[in-house]
């Protein structure tokens, strides 16, 4: 049993190493780096539900093997079509222009190298979605249905958050203003949270006493978190912000939660 689960995993580090070699060809031929972001979230889906679906010893997929497929399915539709779209919109993603400015010359090269590290960093994610699909109960339980409503909630309330920003970012009276509405009067990166909330629903549906393996699905909301909050997320992020709209973000910052949605400081208007 634990060969079949090193097996995949080697299978799955191949697989998103290809992928996001992929990204970074797309992103050197078009000059917008936001095709990166959409690239991997296609590729997290396309490898996590072929993870999730790929047969063992022969036997067809059960259930609960077409459920985890089907919600890693559903998260990566519904994520990189947004991204799609806001990518389309735009000529390059701030956030890799900056790492591009800063790297210089050697750009091409350290743009592979980081998109490679991004693949590499991705493999828990799609090794948690694995880990799940393969609980060796084949009925599906109560955990498995709490899960799947914890995604589900997890992809409505990101769907919520990117609806609220784009309706504040397209009203012209709104120019140059930091949105602090809705979902974002109480986060000020409530997309981030419901995206790392969404990956709670593996552990739920893995960890039992009497399956070793589903402790790993751990560390999906554990490197996600991290990946959110300390690197390539809400840090590069606020530094953009803080550039363009100066005291009015810190003065949001003040008063609003930075990830975790809360009530808001006194004095938010």
């Amino acid at each position: 049993m634990a060969v079949f689960y090193l097996e995949a995993l080697a299978a799955i580090a191949a697989a998103l190493s290809v992928l996001m070699a992929g990204a970074w060809a797309v992103q050197q031929r078009t000059g917008n780096s936001g095709w990166v972001d959409t690239i991997w979230t296609f590729s997290l889906g396309l490898t996590g539900a072929a993870s999730a679906l790929w047969p063992a010893g022969g036997a067809a997929p059960n259930a609960r093997q077409w459920l985890v497929a089907g919600l890693v399915a559903i998260w990566s539709l519904r994520l990189g079509l947004h991204i799609a779209v806001r990518t389309a919109k735009i000529t390059d993603d701030p956030r890799y222009a900056a790492f591009a400015k800063e790297w210089g010359v050697d750009s091409p090269q350290k743009m592979f190298i980081f998109l490679q590290n991004q693949g590499f960093g991705s493999i828990p994610l799609v090794f948690s979605i694995f880990v799940a699909s393969r609980f060796p109960d084949p009925a599906l339980r109560i955990q498995d249905y709490l899960g799947a409503v914890i995604l589900l909630i997890g992809i409505a309330g990101e769907a919520l958050a990117d609806a609220q920003l784009n309706s504040f970012r397209s009203d012209p009276a709104n120019k140059g203003r930091v949105c602090d509405a809705g979902l974002w009067r109480w986060s000020r990166h409530p997309n981030y949270f419901f995206e790392w909330l969404g990956w709670l629903a593996y552990p739920v549906i893995a960890i039992s006493t009497d399956y070793p393996w589903g402790w790993a699905t751990l560390l999906a909301p554990l490197f996600m978190y991290w990946i959110l909050v300390h690197v390539t997320g809400i840090p590069p992020l606020e530094q953009q912000m803080l550039r363009s709209r100066g005291e009015r973000y810190r003065d949001y910052r003040s008063r609003t939660s930075m990830f975790f949605p809360l009530p808001p400081q006194k004095g938010a208007i």
